[in-house]
């Protein structure tokens, strides 16, 4: 009997399935007519390859679709880690790659320009209104900023109060035009629900040159914009190479000024405070000097800023409030005093917010046994109106104390009398800018008058300082003033001037 031929199927079969296995999920093969058990193993690959391809193409879908998910996360981290929460603004990180890309850019076009921006006495909303008012206040200040640039700038928040603009081929005048833009629209007063502020900038502008690095011209930028706040703030300052010198400068004094206060190089001189009525001598001033070995003689409206920037305040302050009571316990010893005899020291609207505060005057007066009532604290009225629960614990704790609080630089900010009745303050200090035109039948003569008669009418007493013409002594002894101060009646003396002044019992002015 002849030998059956091999069936054409099974060599099909074979084939398919070795190319299945090789990933060719498309393979398929036809039934023959015969629909016998080979026909029956051919349907069930023909199935299995169609159910492994359709199990293929749906993770095929999945990697796809996890795929993009992932490159739209990495995107919006991107995004994140370049956008500032709270704006929406680009971030320092995104300024200064957009900085580093106009600097790289080729051609002859004209070089970027970076305006730097910090809000002046933002602080002082976060303190009154607390942070959600100062979230909503910054973000009305992005909002004004975008509106007031190019649509080819770029406005950015760096952090904190401090936003910056990118101007590309900027020139100097193209950069100042944006600058004054910036500032006006900050000008006009921020209105959110019941809060009302205003929130102006100090603001510095450099022009980059040719090879600089992106965080070369922010500091540059920034150096300027330091300028501009110490020159009177809501101003403009161009970066100039001899502000970096200066600032470089000012770094250096900061450190000596920290150990100035640990070393003992300070020291205090004391302005008396007069009895108009008669000369006497009511109480002095205790004010800070710093002859520095090198520098010679440095301003305290220099080095008093400087500690506040630096964070040395504190130190300073209380280096002040012990130095001065040590050498009132001596002239009290030393010498029969008035028993209204006081002694006026300064404090920073920093030093109110510290906790301990009361705590460390309280030790003050024991260890040098001075009584509460013979201290009077002179505190800022901008630090007393715009301060939180903090200082409000401080003022109040340090008068049931019986120390005496007393406004500083009264009428160059608020002057109302609906604070002056809240505060727990026992006198005023008006401020010495408003004798500078004192003369009979003047405006400022009445609005001197206005002044003291508001005072009054709180409860409170009233010592007028910047006395330094007779004229001006007799004609606030005309409006009924008590107590005074000023070069009239004698300059902040040295420790020996004042110890000799004292035990003379001598009226002021000596001249009289």
């Amino acid at each position: 009997m002849p030998d059956k031929e091999p069936d054409p199927r099974l060599a099909m079969l074979v084939d398919g399935i070795v190319r299945l296995s090789r990933g060719d999920l498309s393979s398929r093969m036809e039934p023959s007519a015969a629909r016998d058990d080979v026909d029956a193993v051919i349907t069930g690959f023909n199935l299995l390859a169609e159910e492994l391809e359709l199990v293929h193409r749906d993770f095929e879908d999945r990697v796809e679709s996890r795929t993009a998910m992932l490159h739209q996360a990495h995107l919006d981290m991107r995004a994140m880690a370049m956008t500032d929460a709270l704006t929406q603004l680009d971030n320092r990180i995104a300024l200064l790659a957009k900085l580093e890309d106009e600097l790289a850019a080729d051609g002859d076009t004209t070089t970027p320009a970076l305006i730097l921006l910090d809000l002046d006495s933002f602080k002082d909303v976060n303190d009154s209104f607390g942070h959600d008012a100062g979230d909503r206040v910054l973000q009305e200040v992005a909002h004004r900023l975008v509106g007031a640039v190019r649509d080819t700038d770029t406005v950015a928040r760096l952090g904190g109060d401090e936003f910056a603009i990118l101007v590309p081929e900027a020139t100097l005048e193209i950069a100042l035009r944006i600058a004054n833009r910036a500032l006006a629209a900050l000008g006009d007063r921020i209105s959110l629900d019941e809060l009302h502020v205003f929130s102006r900038a100090s603001i510095g502008v450099r022009l980059a040159e040719p090879g600089q690095s992106p965080e070369s011209i922010l500091m540059d930028a920034d150096t300027a914009m330091y300028v501009a706040k110490r020159e009177g703030r809501s101003t403009i300052k161009v970066f100039e190479p001899v502000m970096l010198l200066q600032r470089q400068l000012r770094s250096q004094i900061a450190s000596e000024l920290r150990d100035a206060i640990r070393t003992d190089q300070l020291s205090l001189h004391y302005q008396p405070v007069v009895d108009l009525r008669d000369g006497r001598v009511l109480g002095l001033e205790a004010l800070v000097r710093w002859n520095h070995p090198t520098r010679g003689f440095i301003m305290p409206d220099e080095f008093i800023p400087l500690a506040e920037e630096i964070g040395a305040v504190i130190e300073l302050d209380r280096w002040v409030m012990a130095s001065a009571i040590r050498q009132y316990s001596l002239w009290r010893a030393e010498m029969e005093l008035d028993v209204d005899f006081q002694l006026r020291l300064n404090l920073s609207a920093v030093e109110l917010q510290q906790l301990d505060l009361v705590d460390y005057v309280r030790g003050l007066l024991r260890r040098f046994d001075i009584p509460p009532v013979a201290l009077v604290l002179e505190i800022t009225e901008t630090a007393l109106v715009t301060g939180g629960e903090v200082e409000t614990y401080s003022l109040l704790s340090l008068k049931q104390l019986g120390v005496c609080i007393e406004i500083d630089d009264f009428g160059t900010g608020y002057s109302s009398i609906s604070y002056l009745r809240k505060l727990p303050v026992s006198m005023v200090k008006v401020d010495r800018s408003l004798l500078s035109e004192l003369s009979t039948g003047s405006i400022q003569f009445g609005f001197i008058a206005a002044i003291l008669q508001l005072i009054r009418a709180a409860g409170l007493e009233a010592v007028f300082e910047g006395i330094e013409t007779l004229e001006q002594a007799e004609k606030l002894k005309e409006m009924g003033c008590v107590g005074g101060q000023g070069y009239y009646f004698s300059k902040p003396l040295t420790v020996e001037d004042t110890s000799a002044l004292l035990r003379s019992s001598a009226k002021l002015p000596l001249t009289s």
